[in-house]
């Protein structure tokens, strides 16, 4: 039996039907290296989705695979509870100083879902334990997605992820999200007023006194297929929670660490959130970890005698790995020594460019939206009426797997193709990547 048939027989892969699998069998890979995978017959292919957005600096980095090889002489795990060590509190001071103000209490968890999970139960507590046990419900946006487990896909507003398990999850207070392809209010999001705030103001004026946090992916809602709106959005977000006593959970798992052009996604606006959750570039993409970082308020909210029943009781087996606190630090340090985002930027404006000129003009792309190094291709069926494609026809699978076949990672979300490549991205493979992109798209709409 070979490696294939033994990955079949055993292996249930995720966010996949399994049956597609007969016709498209997985990929093994064998080794990789910066944008590259290779599998084992020796194919390259072109990681231009960063393996679901979490690898920052390209694969096999040599300073981060320092890193972790250093430390797992050193000390590879240890409880978290009444124990700590140096890479976890050299972490914690080195983002201290570059989140946005007031988040510096730091909670580890081990993936992004359960780092909302635990700022959700920070945040429904710490109202208890302050004279607001009726503030106890959430709010988030339509299309909206936080992760998989209850209480995250809770949140989540987009069925193909949740609609099956409604009778088993809370019931969140739904707000329409911008959505700034098919405003209803006719602007533009270069240069709207977020007009459409007035879904949440009115649900705000509904529900704020019982309601104990608004859950938000800042500026970029990625798997409702990379829908980017303004900044002003999350300024008058800020502003309401601050007028009803809610907090403002920013769920940056997705966002942060450069992926919008500015360290994190809350820096356009110049907010802050109560709570910011972070993972997948923290580690670059190396180790699961995630932190939930909140502020000295809601700390203290917590902070008592023992007999008092207030204490934070959340845990996880490997909350604050010391290899995955190290590959951090790296990332860190990488980020910083090798001017990084600055680059990242630079290269940004040529990508956005390259895409346009591209594929604007094609007949079924309906819309190009992009912020940093993320650039998301709408497919529609007709571009006046912004119409998309009948679901059943599958054309965003369609072209991922003619990209497949050409050495692209081109893994759509629906019928939206999109770049979020590491942000040491190379110009020649932006080049490479978008006319892969644009031969795929001719090959399956012709």
């Amino acid at each position: 039996m070979n490696l294939l048939e033994k990955d079949l027989q055993h292996i249930w892969h995720p966010c996949s039907q399994m049956k597609d699998y007969e016709e498209l069998p997985p990929i093994v890979v064998d080794h990789a290296k910066g944008m590259y995978l290779y599998d084992i017959e020796g194919k390259r292919y072109v990681d231009v989705v960063s393996s679901w957005w979490c690898n920052l600096l390209g694969h096999c980095n040599e300073r981060i695979n320092t890193a972790v090889k250093t430390q797992i002489d050193q000390l590879e795990h240890v409880i978290f509870a009444n124990f700590s060590h140096v890479p976890a509190i050299r972490l914690c001071d080195q983002l201290s100083q570059i989140l946005p103000a007031g988040l510096t209490k730091f909670f580890f968890t081990d993936n992004g879902s359960s780092a909302v999970e635990a700022a959700m139960k920070m945040s429904f507590q710490y109202h208890y334990q302050t004279g607001a046990p009726q503030k106890n419900r959430f709010m988030a946006l339509s299309d909206a997605y936080h992760g998989e487990t209850v209480g995250a896909l809770s949140l989540g507003g987009v069925d193909l992820y949740s609609e099956i398990y409604k009778p088993m999850l809370l019931d969140i207070i739904r707000v329409d999200g911008p959505d700034c392809y098919r405003c209803q209010y006719g602007q533009h999001r270069e240069s709207c007023n977020a007009e459409c705030f007035a879904a949440a103001e009115k649900n705000f004026a509904q529900y704020g006194d019982e309601v104990c946090a608004f859950v938000v992916e800042p500026l970029v809602q990625a798997a409702a297929g990379m829908k980017i709106y303004p900044p002003v959005y999350l300024k008058k977000l800020r502003q309401a929670c601050d007028n009803h006593n809610v907090h403002l959970i920013a769920d940056e798992i997705a966002t942060g660490f450069g992926r919008t052009g500015k360290l994190f996604a809350c820096n356009h606006a110049g907010i802050s959130p109560d709570i910011i959750c972070l993972s997948k570039g923290l580690t670059g993409g190396y180790m699961p970890m995630a932190l939930a970082v909140t502020t000295q308020k809601i700390y203290d909210a917590f902070y008592a005698d023992y007999s008092e029943g207030k204490a934070f009781m959340h845990s996880h087996t490997y909350s604050g790995n010391p290899l995955a606190c190290s590959a951090a630090i790296e990332v860190l340090a990488i980020m910083q020594e090798e001017n990084i985002l600055a680059k990242a930027n630079e290269n940004a404006v040529y990508f956005k460019q390259l895409v346009h000129e591209k594929l604007s003009d094609h007949q079924y792309v309906g819309d190009i939206r992009s912020i940093g190094l993320i650039n998301a291709i709408e497919l529609v069926e007709d571009k006046e009426s912004k119409r998309p494609f009948d679901s059943k026809h599958r054309v965003g699978y369609q072209i991922y797997k003619q990209a497949l076949a050409k050495g692209v990672v081109l893994r759509p979300l629906g019928d939206v193709l999109y770049f979020n490549p590491p942000l040491t991205i190379s110009r020649a493979d932006m080049d490479f990547v978008v006319q892969v992109c644009a031969d795929c798209i001719a090959e399956v709409l012709v």
